[in-house]
């Protein structure tokens, strides 16, 4: 058996995994099994196996990128599924405590990645979301929605979810018309849009993003609401000394993901300072089922540099520091799952247009990027969360019944 047979045979027990090395020999691991697929890998040089030994995530991923690990049968997103439900986070069995040394340097690599200062903040949203909006026009949906859908029923589309999703989160504001909303990260504006609309309220939308920025203005100038629904290129942290207690809401969808472990405090104390003294947040983040982690390196690389998923365990602990209580919390397990697939479905019907834009190497970067984060909200330790804060106790109903009443309205 080969070096990297070794590292397979262990990890591939359900479906197949036919491996084909440079030399035409074959390796085959694990057995069909429903629900597994079958995948066939072939190496067209040997240093392919060298690479993912040192690195098994971003060794792969280079190779795949590079045309040097070539899928015969299946494609990437069998491919990374085969490996990742093969050891599904929730995989049971006995359980043992992290080693000291792996937790300190755990650590070490998070943080050091991570220190996001207003310059680098800008630089590391620039690398993701000004890639072009051509892109992203391409697999998000009609109201270019870039996070996490919302699926309570089977068979949506994929603009179905994404409105779920934006009634979801209006729903747990409890907006009154006239009230001022503040939407950190607020991507092309299609919330802020969509909560003056329904909620007669006000909203400044902010981002570090200048394709989005550009977006977003000629959004709500066509609308005709660009007296209510502003947009402005600016860092939280510089919002929160400009406009001290001028909120009443505070909205932030998948932003949070961008701060970095070494600036969640900051984070909070800065929406608080932004909140009025009866105001409401709602955050919702990509987060951790587990412990606190770290980024893999071809996330860090490629993908979110600075980016990191919190685990629910950190984001509440930096919350307390600033008196922010917190009012409801809701895990979203799947749904991630469920947007990812269809990004993916539609990334790879435009295989041509994407590669026209960029290059053929990009293209594949993007489908290992998002067939990856698919298996990590599938069978990895990916979730969402959503955290309802407010300032005062007595802002809120006693009883959460009001957002499945306000959700129910929005969308009847």
């Amino acid at each position: 058996m080969s070096m990297i047979g070794k590292f397979l045979g262990p990890l591939i027990k359900k479906g197949e995994l036919t491996l084909v090395h440079a030399d035409g020999a074959k390796e085959t691991f694990g057995t069909p099994s429903d629900g597994f697929p079958d995948v066939t890998l072939r190496l067209t040089d040997n240093k392919v196996i060298r690479d993912v030994l040192l690195d098994p995530r971003l060794g792969a991923a280079e190779a795949f990128m590079d045309g040097r690990l070539v899928l015969e049968q299946g494609d990437i997103m069998d491919l990374i599924q085969l490996a990742r439900s093969n050891k599904p986070w929730e995989r049971g069995g006995v359980l043992k405590e992290t080693s000291p040394q792996k937790k300190i340097l755990d650590a070490v690599i998070s943080k050091f990645d991570q220190i996001n200062g207003l310059g680098r903040s800008k630089d590391n949203v620039a690398h993701h979301y000004d890639l072009g909006n051509d892109l992203y026009r391409l697999f998000l949906d009609e109201d270019l929605q870039y996070t996490c859908a919302y699926y309570p029923r089977e068979n949506m589309t994929l603009e179905e979810a994404q409105l779920e999703k934006k009634a979801h989160v209006a729903a747990k504001l409890a907006l009154s018309p006239g009230q001022r909303v503040v939407d950190i990260g607020c991507g092309w504006g299609g919330l802020a849009l969509y909560l003056n609309k329904v909620a007669d309220v006000d909203v400044l939308g902010i981002t570090l993003s200048e394709e989005q920025l550009a977006v977003a203005v000629e959004r709500a100038e066509k609308a005709g609401v660009s007296d209510r629904v502003k947009f402005e290129l600016i860092d939280y942290r510089d919002l929160a000394e400009r406009d001290a207690g001028q909120f009443d809401r505070i909205v932030s969808v998948g932003m949070f993901e961008a701060v970095g472990t070494p600036q969640f405090k900051t984070f909070f104390r800065c929406c608080a300072n932004l909140m009025k003294d009866d105001g409401v947040m709602l955050l919702h983040t990509i987060g951790r089922f587990g412990r606190p982690g770290k980024t893999d390196a071809f996330t860090r690389k490629y993908i979110f540099p600075g980016g990191y998923i919190p685990a629910l365990s950190e984001t509440l602990a930096a919350s307390e520091h600033y008196r922010l209580m917190v009012t409801d919390i809701e895990t979203l397990r799947l749904h991630y799952a469920k947007t990812l697939r269809e990004w993916y479905k539609r990334t790879v019907a435009n295989k041509d247009a994407i590669i026209a834009l960029y290059d053929e190497r990009f293209f594949r970067m993007w489908t290992f990027y998002l067939a990856g984060a698919t298996a990590a909200f599938e069978s990895g330790g990916m979730c969402n969360y959503q955290i309802q804060f407010s300032r005062n106790r007595r802002t809120l109903p006693l009883s959460r019944d009001y957002m499945g009443e306000v959700e129910k309205k929005l969308l009847g």
